[in-house]
């Protein structure tokens, strides 16, 4: 079998606690993502999503375990892969355009002042950012503004992965979801690889391809691979039209709510458990389930 373009294997973290011992926060977690593939992952506070994320960005190793992008093990920071966090992370001093142009020049050495500026520009219009507006210093911007300029560089650097940690957590509602839609149409335009945290399920369901739920910490898993059968593309106002749409979202609130601490703890002997696959789809006819132990069609 080929391997995903990101693969996930046996990845275990554990920290140093009071006592002297030591805490598992996730063990023998694995999971993979396809090239163009837009992942989200849910989960409780304390089930190590960010831990998981800092080490596939290469800020973090792990206790053990391996990640592989692309064919080759993920060690340390990596024009390759981009995050976007919750907190903007812009430079100050720099105006819009500057901290999307900052990263470009690094990664396309060979270009012209001129055409590093031009694909700045280019990817800070695709969220709205246009005029004098790039000119502007972050402290010049809203918050909004602030997580876009984020999103533009991001994208703009041209990563073969884009790490998003909760990026419209600290936006309004309204913001929110503007914002969300111009995420969506970038990523339709670019077919980059994304893997997103969040805590709003109506978000990861209007983003995603696919949801990985983990079940609670300590020794927190990927339990389930949940696949979004609403076509794309889709918006806010359309997609909770769709037959799917609250048979997903009930899947997973009942899992965040009663499942993902119901599966929490050490599997016997600490065994790796792949994620299993869930498939909702209103629109089919019940089918005999497939051969495969870890696929569960709901129709219910």
């Amino acid at each position: 079998m080929t391997k995903p373009f990101l693969s996930v294997e046996r990845l275990t973290q554990t920290f140093p606690d009071a006592s002297g011992g030591t805490a598992t926060v996730f063990e023998n977690a694995s999971f993979g993502i396809d090239r163009g593939e837009f992942v989200c992952i849910l989960g409780h506070s304390g089930c190590g999503k960010s831990t998981i994320m800092n080490i596939l960005a290469g800020l973090g190793s792990p206790t053990s375990g391996v990640v592989t992008m692309d064919g080759a093990e993920v060690s340390g920071p990596s024009l390759d892969r981009g995050v976007v966090f919750q907190n903007y992370s812009l430079l100050p001093w720099l105006s819009a355009l500057k901290n999307v142009s900052f990263g470009v020049a690094a990664r396309q050495r060979d270009w012209s002042k001129a055409q590093v500026e031009d694909h700045s520009r280019k990817y800070l219009a695709m969220v709205g950012l246009e005029g004098d507006t790039v000119l502007r210093k972050p402290s010049q911007l809203s918050g909004g503004m602030r997580q876009r300029v984020s999103i533009a560089r991001a994208f703009a650097n041209q990563p073969k992965l884009l790490l998003l940690d909760e990026p419209f957590g600290a936006l309004d509602a309204l913001t929110r979801g503007t914002i969300q839609e111009e995420l969506l149409k970038v990523w339709s335009q670019t077919e980059q690889t994304v893997f997103m945290i969040t805590h709003d399920i109506d978000e990861a369901i209007l983003l995603a391809d696919r949801i990985l739920l983990m079940t609670n910490g300590p020794y927190a898993r990927v339990a389930e691979s949940v696949q979004i059968t609403i076509p794309r593309p889709r918006s806010r106002t359309e997609i909770v039209e769709h037959p799917n749409y609250y048979a997903i979202r009930n899947h997973l609130v009942q899992f965040l709510g009663h499942r993902s601490k119901a599966l929490s703890g050490r599997p016997s002997g600490g065994a790796t458990q792949s994620p299993e696959t869930v498939v909702i789809d209103r629109t089919k006819p019940a089918e005999d389930p497939e051969p495969s132990a870890r696929l569960r069609a709901v129709n219910d």
